[in-house]
């Protein structure tokens, strides 16, 4: 069994909204205890949390409480804050096994006249399991904009279509240039085994969700939802606004999708309803 946690952590957002790295921690290995891959969102560095004191370089604090994982990260956000530190908001993806390889793709950000936004970033990491290479795109799309939001589904809807294709060409990969530059030319893996998880800002159903799931080039479908799969028929159980009070009524916001190569695999997939602090909550996904 293959178990992968995907948690938005609002910077380590506590209940009384300060930052607390140790209940993150704390609470996905009690959610947990040996998850296999670990997706978070929202990991701050040089920003304030909720009750104005600074959370610190959370990147850094997260690779030290979770030493025993390795560990990739990406910036959606990277400036400086006016004394000139670094000022970044971003994602980090944990795995027991080794990560082989890291891309870090800046999502689409098309201007939206009078609506706020912020850059945003998908972090696609090649792990290797037990059963083989798989593919994790960890994300966080945008909130406010739904052109933004859109124009991010469609890019990702493009990534997975060259994936796809990459993983089904047949024969051996082209080989390398002899000599020390022709390194970076070196095949890389490309396995249709892939998950797609986060916090996507959209509904069950919206335009959004629905484009997501929606045939690709091949007229077959380039991601299946999880959830779906897990409990067919069954409405999506709501991942935010379950403790914060500030927050609308309790939503879905956060998704695992698998790709159709992976979907026969989906055992389970479930919310932790008493994580505290962020107002979203964790899931879990697992796979046979």
């Amino acid at each position: 069994m293959l178990t992968l946690i995907t948690w938005n952590i609002q910077c380590a957002r506590t209940p009384d909204d300060g930052a607390d790295l140790d209940r993150v921690a704390d609470r996905v290995l009690a959610f947990g205890a040996r998850f296999d891959i670990l997706l978070l969102q929202e990991v701050g560095c040089g920003l304030p949390a909720r009750d104005g004191r600074p959370v610190g370089n959370q990147f850094a604090g997260l690779a030290r409480r979770l030493d025993h994982l390795h560990a990739a990260s990406a910036f959606a956000l990277d400036t400086r804050n006016p004394d000139g530190s670094p000022r970044r908001l971003g994602c980090m993806t944990f795995a027991r096994g080794h990560i082989v390889h890291v891309r870090r793709h800046a999502l689409p950000w098309p201007p939206d006249p009078g609506v706020p936004a912020m850059p945003r970033a998908a972090l696609e990491t090649v792990i290797a399991t037990a059963d083989g290479m798989l593919r994790v795109l960890n994300i966080h799309l945008e909130y406010f904009s739904a052109r933004q939001r859109m124009a991010q589904v469609e890019h990702l809807r493009a990534l997975q279509a060259e994936a796809h294709a990459h993983a089904g060409v047949s024969g051996a990969p082209a080989a390398a240039p002899d000599g020390p530059g022709g390194v970076p030319f070196a095949p890389l893996p490309h396995p249709a085994a892939a998950v797609l998880a986060g916090d996507f800002n959209m509904a069950p159903g919206s335009d959004g969700h629905a484009r997501l799931l929606a045939p690709g080039p091949d007229g077959g479908p380039l991601w299946r939802d999880a959830w779906e799969l897990a409990h067919p028929g069954e409405p999506h159980a709501p991942t935010v606004g379950l403790h914060d009070t500030s927050a609308e009524l309790p939503c879905t916001f956060d998704y695992a999708c698998v790709s159709p190569a992976l979907a026969p695999r989906v055992h389970r997939l479930r919310v932790d309803t008493a994580a505290a602090g962020s107002d979203h909550q964790p899931l879990l996904l697992e796979l046979a």
